[in-house]
């Protein structure tokens, strides 16, 4: 199997399942509403809501640098309020993450892996950090998300 494809397939592992360490991003995101997605049952906490945002563009990020884009998102980019609409905006925002965490997965398949462990740039990390780091970035939130759950009664 070549890294590109192992890369792939820790990166769906974690996003779909199947990973050793617990639930995957989609499990632990499996069932919340809006209503408990906008919830901020620790007060000083992104919500759900929020740092489901926050995983969608910093995959969109790391998709774009692996194709020789240089990304930086504002503040607001970065974190991304909680968007108003009720269960259809929560439903497209899970669709994007979907949609996203797929053309990230398609953009590791393409990725020359030749230059897997070549920086992306000057002072840029190599794409096999960029994406293990993604990896560990997603996991880190999943994380997040499972304790929110249990104070917003999810």
């Amino acid at each position: 199997m070549s890294e590109t494809l192992r890369i792939a397939d820790l990166l769906k592992r974690a996003f779909e399942g199947e990973a050793w360490h617990g639930p995957s991003v989609k499990e632990v995101l499996a069932g919340v509403t809006a209503r408990q997605a906008a919830a901020r049952p620790i007060a000083a906490a992104h919500s759900i809501w929020e740092i489901t945002a926050h995983v969608v563009v910093w995959e969109e990020v790391v998709r774009r640098a692996l194709g020789g884009d240089r990304v930086q998102p504002t503040g607001e980019e970065d974190w991304p309020p909680a968007g108003a609409g009720g269960e259809r905006a929560w439903a497209e925002l899970l669709a994007r993450l979907e949609a996203g965490n797929r053309a990230l997965r398609d953009a590791v398949l393409a990725f020359d892996e030749s230059r897997i462990g070549q920086p992306l740039g000057a002072n840029r990390p190599s794409a096999y950090g960029l994406i293990h780091g993604i990896i560990q970035h997603d996991l880190y939130h999943a994380g997040q998300i499972a304790v929110l759950r249990k104070g917003a009664g999810a």
